[in-house]
């Protein structure tokens, strides 16, 4: 069990994509550049998977999440756990953000199946959960917690998936905080700014989850149960199996760092451990030496 059975949902934060009606008109953007990097790093061309356009979303009628209420129905749920995980990551960097300097502002959740459009351009599950700049939004099919196991060889246990939610929101602190404005996403490589990105928001993610037990609900009733340690090491365990190297050798054969955009297995655990540890403040990975990357 990963949430209290008595913390309540609040209702916000999370929408289900409506019925998708073909191809998107989003701009590329950060969305594009993110393809094409991966498209290079899994040797596949993924470039079909986003629209071109005007860089507005183009999304049918969403819902609210419906027979979300409890702990106890995030705990037997996909989505609703998705639910929950918002409003502890809301709690969090609602205050978390601007002790740091930063503006806040909260993202929104998209669920969908299969194809969604957004600010960024069309995309298919198949580009995993990613995080849209355009507009300050986070995309995810629950789905992909299948595919970590199946294709990833990752536990994929509940902790896990809060893990993957909390990587995306540390996506939308990057945006806020005006990082992916400076940040140079043209190049790859062990200590490109690609990869200072995706090792910062694993960062940022375990800050938050060191933090999550004391986010709580409108009534103050806490809304996830203490951390064990195999629940870490089950986060640590995605951390693992979504590594460049990984990914490389189960896709390629070998392993070629100068074309990483997410950095090595061990890098992505170490600072999700670096958060987890000495918090949000620890996380400033574009300050590091490359050699302490």
């Amino acid at each position: 069990m990963t949430f209290n059975d008595d913390a309540n949902y609040s209702g916000k934060g999370v929408r289900k994509s409506g019925r998708r009606t073909g191809l998107a008109v989003g701009g590329g953007g950060i969305g594009l550049v993110a393809i094409v990097l991966l498209s290079q790093l899994l040797g596949v061309d993924l470039t079909g998977l986003v629209g071109g356009g005007t860089g507005t979303s183009s999304q049918g009628e969403s819902t609210g999440l419906t027979n979300c209420e409890t702990g106890a129905d995030a705990n037997a749920d996909a989505e609703c756990r998705v639910g929950l995980t918002s409003d502890s990551l809301e709690d969090y960097w609602a205050e978390q953000a601007p002790a740091m300097g930063i503006s806040y502002a909260s993202p929104l959740i998209i669920l969908f199946s299969d194809g969604v459009d957004t600010g960024c351009g069309s995309a298919t599950s198949a580009v995993g959960p990613f995080y849209c700049p355009a507009d300050q939004q986070i995309y995810l099919d629950v789905a992909f917690y299948d595919t970590l196991r199946s294709q990833f060889g990752a536990t994929a246990g509940p902790l896990s998936q809060l893990y993957v939610v909390g990587h995306e929101w540390g996506h939308h602190i990057q945006n806020l905080a005006g990082t992916f404005a400076t940040a140079d996403t043209s190049q790859t490589g062990r200590t490109s700014d690609a990869v200072r990105l995706e090792v910062q928001a694993d960062c940022f993610a375990g800050a938050w989850l060191a933090s999550a037990t004391e986010t709580t609900d409108a009534d103050g009733d806490r809304l996830l149960e203490p951390i064990t340690d195999a629940q870490i090491a089950d986060a640590l365990n995605a951390a693992s199996a979504i590594g460049d190297d990984r990914i490389q050798e189960k896709t390629q054969g070998q392993v070629n760092p100068e074309t990483w955009t997410h950095g090595s297995s061990e890098m992505r655990q170490r600072w999700f451990q670096t958060g987890y540890t000495n918090g949000a403040e620890a996380c400033d990975t574009f300050a590091v030496a490359d050699a302490e990357l």
